[in-house]
């Protein structure tokens, strides 16, 4: 199975060259400011491409999902399957995928650190091949830099890495084949730990720029 693997794409879909597969997943972060003309904008574009199977998990900036998810997933419209503390089933791998991410600042999906994310990834299926999440695990491809590096430590008191420890503790117990995420753009690329590899797919650098391609996994 050949997985596509894109995310934190904030509208820059035309400058995309995105490869052939079987299954296109996008792990959040699709508009800039959530709103529905971006959502239609993105959906538009999402369905139009070739892949068989496109699964789709918002990120904190696609705040439409939250505040009116039934909108917003109206507006993705056939062919894209959503999920949101949920799974789904391609060629007998399974999938899963959420949206939530430790709080910083006014976005969407965010929770506090602690009990409030660990119940979130405790519905994490202990048989998860795939596991799409906005957010990355604590450590790995999670590290900020400059300005926003400053405000992780003024405001949270927290380091340079932005990831979530309870989610790196869910992806080691339940060991899925691979784990998509995005939302640091910094951390853009893979690495394989334990026998799950790790995908930040960022399209976009810390400037908002397209500059990352797709990243490709044969599964």
């Amino acid at each position: 199975m050949r997985i596509v693997c894109l995310s934190d794409t904030h509208g820059h879909h035309a400058a995309l060259d995105v490869p052939e597969g079987e299954v296109l997943v996008h792990a959040g972060d699709a508009t800039l400011g959530g709103t529905a003309k971006e959502v239609t904008a993105f959906a538009s574009w999402f369905r139009a491409l070739p892949h068989p199977h496109k699964l789709f998990v918002a990120g904190n900036h696609d705040r439409l999902f939250e505040d009116r998810p039934g909108e917003a997933r109206r507006l993705l419209g056939d062919g894209i399957v959503y999920l949101q503390d949920t799974g789904t089933t391609i060629e007998g791998k399974r999938f899963w995928g959420s949206p939530w991410q430790p709080w910083f600042l006014d976005y969407a999906f965010n929770l506090r650190r602690g009990k409030a994310l660990q119940a979130k990834w405790d519905l994490i299926p202990e048989e998860t091949d795939v596991l799409i999440t906005h957010g990355p695990p604590r450590g790995l491809r999670d590290r900020v830099e400059g300005p926003v590096a400053q405000l992780l430590g003024r405001v949270l008191g927290q380091g340079p890495h932005a990831g979530c420890d309870d989610l790196r503790e869910a992806v080691a117990r339940r060991r899925p084949i691979l784990h998509v995420f995005g939302h640091i753009h910094e951390g853009y690329g893979r690495e394989t730990i334990d026998g799950t590899a790790f995908v930040n797919a960022s399209v976009v650098d810390a400037r908002y720029r397209p500059v990352n391609a797709p990243v490709v996994v044969e599964l």
